[in-house]
């Protein structure tokens, strides 16, 4: 396959994509908990359906020769869910609790991204040209997606900064990412990274914060409808929000 055919894939970071990104994440959560918890299959099973239907997605994405934005946001929600049914399985049946799971996924994905900049010589998503840089692309999504999962419970119960007091650190945090990209010369490139990862353990605790019971802070939500408000109003947003690839580097 030559490089043309797997130009600009993914979309243009604008804030139509942040808006998708933080309902997808949450609805990560929110669905990951509703087929590991709600339907009691446990995180190893849930772990294996979604990652099943996160690998399926990936290869359409793959194969696909333009930008598609519905299999782009179907491997992202895909990515969500399998992330927080990971990160669970790390996290609670693993033993290596939020701390620990925090630690070794944060490890992970730097080392992805490491790899990534050795091996191709950038990590933007303007650079992504062929199979191999979409390869490096959505390893570092899957490990920043099951970070988020083991970063937000790790703020709202290891730190006690409960779901408000989450929602609240990790939104000020990405207000700060956005400050930077307005007022700073940092790289561009460094600060999306960051505002991708953060964006979801913001969904993780959000998702949390509507479906747990009420004497754990949360909202205590149906899960399935809570899931299915999510899915819709992130099918709405893809058909009525501007959809563009993103501008290959030159």
């Amino acid at each position: 396959m030559s490089p043309s055919a797997t130009i600009n894939k993914v979309p243009a970071i604008t804030l139509g994509f942040w808006v998708i990104k933080i309902l997808a994440t949450t609805l990560g959560e929110v669905g990951g908990d509703a087929v590991t918890m709600s339907m009691n299959l446990g995180y190893l099973v849930g772990t294996a359906l979604f990652a099943t239907v996160f690998i399926i997605a990936v290869q359409a994405q793959i194969r696909a020769r333009s930008f598609q934005p519905w299999i782009y946001w179907a491997a992202i929600i895909a990515s969500t869910t399998v992330g927080t049914t990971l990160a669970d399985l790390v996290d609670r049946s693993l033993g290596l609790g939020y701390s620990g799971g925090t630690t070794l996924l944060l490890t992970l994905l730097l080392l992805t991204l490491w790899s990534w900049q050795r091996t191709t010589g950038s990590v933007s998503v303007s650079s992504i040209s062929s199979p191999r840089d979409e390869a490096f692309y959505w390893l570092t999504i899957t490990f920043s997606q099951t970070l988020g999962t083991a970063l937000g419970d790790w703020a709202a119960d290891t730190q006690g900064l409960g779901y408000a007091g989450g929602i609240a650190a990790f939104a000020g945090l990405l207000a700060l990412v956005a400050l930077l990209y307005w007022r700073s010369h940092i790289s561009r490139t460094v600060l999306f990274w960051l505002a991708f990862i953060l964006t979801r353990p913001l969904g993780a605790v959000v998702g949390d914060f509507l479906d747990k019971p009420l004497d754990h802070g949360g909202l205590a939500l149906s899960r399935y409808s809570g899931s299915l408000m999510l899915l819709l109003a992130i099918v709405a947003c893809i058909a009525l929000l501007p959809q563009r690839p993103a501008q290959q580097a030159h």
